[in-house]
């Protein structure tokens, strides 16, 4: 394995990584706001606007985001696009199936999972 090889898979994995604990910080953040409607009829647009930006697992999980995207352009610029959009794609599917059922306390069924390891196996043809 050569040096870019090593880099694109470590940018690729930045980039599950920090794209799943920004997918999870901005699910639990929104499920902790509650319903923007009803904060929006109780407060006004102003209010809502300022329950969500005040937050701050959104504003961690905006960074999550922002880190993500660069860690997918580190990968662009060292490998193609039909190997890292697909891998990113991918395997943050898989590890925010995971992150949900851990930390979201979400119910993943089967089928979820069965997708996994279908597109972890479409993964795998495209490394090769």
């Amino acid at each position: 394995m050569n040096v870019t090889t090593i880099h694109t898979w470590c940018a690729i994995l930045a980039v599950v990584f920090s794209a799943t604990a920004g997918d999870i910080l901005l699910a639990g953040a929104m499920r902790n706001t509650g319903d923007l409607d009803d904060i929006r009829a109780h407060s006004g647009l102003l209010g809502a606007i300022r329950a969500v930006v005040t937050n701050p697992l959104l504003i961690l999980g905006i960074a999550f985001m922002a880190v993500s995207f660069f860690s997918l352009l580190f990968a662009l610029s060292w490998a193609d696009v039909s190997l890292v959009a697909p891998a990113t794609a991918s395997l943050t599917f898989i590890s925010n199936a995971f992150a949900a059922k851990i930390f979201l306390h979400e119910n993943v069924d089967r089928r979820r999972w069965i997708a996994a390891v279908f597109v972890s196996a479409g993964v795998l043809l495209l490394t090769r």
